[in-house]
């Protein structure tokens, strides 16, 4: 994604900063600091979360932080007293001063070798919509979670139609502001349709105003305006999903459009507590992970019966065990199990609970088991992109190349800006490890390694491939990366996350480890 602001232009595959189209030297850090702000610019982010993103949570000094920020200023001709572009929250972090616009995808080019978004739209003949964030006004406490849950809730619903491609949430919350262009966005994202939104809470009212846009000229094709009391944002989720069914003039029964309505509960606190806790879960790192664990059990405290909120936890429990957050696995493995069983027992259709049930055969060494999980995850929800980069994962561990690479395809031009794009780009790399095209594997490795939110793992990929391909200066870099980022990690840590079925890859991936003296 580029982003443009003031005079600059932040390219973060290019990790370029660029002002008047000149290239701006920048330390690797510093860069991904201002990255990390410029990406969630709608709030502050404290000094912990840029010490977890940036060092990866080692212990650094105040003044490392304050080092790395000053240079981020001068890099943008920016100072404390100013503040035009990087605004400091005092004593608790910083946030992102300047308006900020997704400016679309960069193009691939022959040097980094990976497909324009579109030359990985698989079904052209499919209509196709990006839901984007809707926009909070006003003071919700509590509630603010309405404004990315609304359309998140719309997201799931519609990707249940398989006569539509829905792009994920990853790709399009990416797009936040008050006034998005839709031509730029549907270029970036190869999008035919838009749907945006605004919600407004003012004491116990909400209103929540959407529009249906087209792309390719702008023009709005549909709105609504629907308001109720904040206890009754339920139903008005109901009629906001009925309503755009009717405005896309979809030739199905009403019935069909009503059982295609998603569970959830009445309760808005436990509603927005689930929701809370997705924005900390997509964020990968073990202190925002025990975040979203938290926010998960409250919606359960309210709601008992809440699926979704089960499988929430399942997927935290899963972070634990397979990035190893936590000294005791097992622990971790059989919380992941009993909270997906739970929500599979609670909602057997939900795409979400099926998926969370596949990834727990991951961490039990059974990627078979799995799979079948995934695939009714993805017959439930066709345009599921995490449910088909998951199911992707699991044919490349287990030797199937193919079929990893058809699905890694797809799963990218649902999602082409996904928060697991690093991932996605890993299985890249696994498969062309398994063809033995050890050239590409090192370069899909380095590319999901380099991408920001890649965890410890991911650098150990990297490490592997390039002591595969021949470069060892390069597999010597990573292979220091990853021990700063987990002291003692080894071949044991790796394989316990990646249990590769195929022999000979593993073969090959171990002996490349031993050699950097995992």
């Amino acid at each position: 994604m580029i982003y443009g602001f003031g005079d600059f232009e932040l390219d973060s595959r290019a990790v370029e900063l660029r002002e008047a189209g000149a290239p701006v030297a920048v330390e690797p850090q510093v860069f991904a600091l201002i990255l990390l702000l410029v990406e969630n610019r709608e709030r502050m982010v404290s000094k912990d979360e840029i010490i977890e993103k940036i060092w990866d949570g080692r212990i650094v000094s105040e003044a490392a932080l304050t080092s790395r920020v000053k240079s981020a200023r001068q890099a943008l001709g920016d100072d404390g007293k100013a503040q035009k572009y990087i605004r400091t929250v005092h004593g608790k972090g910083f946030r992102f001063a300047a308006e900020a616009r997704a400016l679309g995808l960069r193009p691939a080019s022959a040097r980094d070798g990976a497909p324009a978004p579109e030359a990985v739209q698989p079904q052209q003949a499919k209509p196709s919509i990006a839901v984007l964030p809707f926009r909070l006004i006003g003071v919700a406490g509590p509630h603010a979670a309405i404004a990315d849950a609304l359309p998140h809730e719309l997201i799931s619903e519609l990707s249940r139609l398989r006569w539509l491609f829905v792009i994920a949430r990853g790709s399009s919350f990416r797009f936040r502001g008050g006034d998005p262009d839709m031509a730029q966005i549907g270029g970036a994202l190869g999008v035919r349709y838009c749907l945006s939104g605004m919600v407004e809470v003012a004491g116990g009212d909400i209103a929540v105003t959407v529009e249906l846009a087209d792309t390719r000229d702008g023009g709005v094709l549909w709105g609504e305006r629907f308001a109720a009391k904040l206890d009754d944002v339920y139903s008005v989720r109901r009629q906001i999903v009925a309503n755009i069914i009717a405005a896309l003039e979809i030739q199905i029964p009403l019935h069909e459009a009503q059982q295609a309505q998603l569970k959830g509960p009445e309760n808005l606190d436990a509603w927005s507590a689930y929701h809370l806790g997705l924005q900390h879960l997509f964020r990968f790192n073990a202190r925002d992970n025990e975040a979203a664990a938290a926010m998960f059990e409250r919606a359960l405290a309210l709601e008992p019966g809440f699926g979704r909120a089960h499988a929430g936890l399942s997927s935290a429990r899963f972070q634990d065990a397979f990035i190893q957050y936590k000294d005791d696995l097992a622990v971790a493995r059989k919380a992941a199990r009993a909270h997906a069983e739970k929500a599979v027992e609670l909602d057997p259709l939900d795409p979400f609970a099926n998926f969370v049930m596949g990834r727990v055969h991951w961490i039990e060494n059974d990627i078979a088991g799995g799979s079948a999980w995934l695939d009714r995850a993805v017959r439930q929800s066709p345009n599921y992109a995490q449910g088909i980069y998951a199911r992707a994962w699991a044919d490349a561990v287990a030797g199937r190349s193919g079929p990893s690479r058809e699905r890694i395809d797809l799963a990218l031009s649902l999602s082409p800006l996904d928060p697991l794009r690093y991932g996605m780009v890993g299985v890249r790399a696994f498969a062309c490890f398994t063809d033995g095209d050890l050239e590409e594997a090192a370069r899909f490795a380095d590319e999901a390694a380099r991408t920001p939110g890649a965890h410890v793992l991911i650098a150990m990929i990297a490490a592997a491939a390039h002591e595969a391909n021949g470069d060892r200066a390069k597999a010597q870099a990573w292979a220091e990366n990853a021990r700063a980022r987990m002291p003692g990690v080894g071949r044991r840590e790796f394989f316990l996350s990646f249990p590769f079925e195929h022999a000979e890859t593993r073969l090959r991936m171990s002996n490349a480890l031993a050699a950097l003296g995992f």
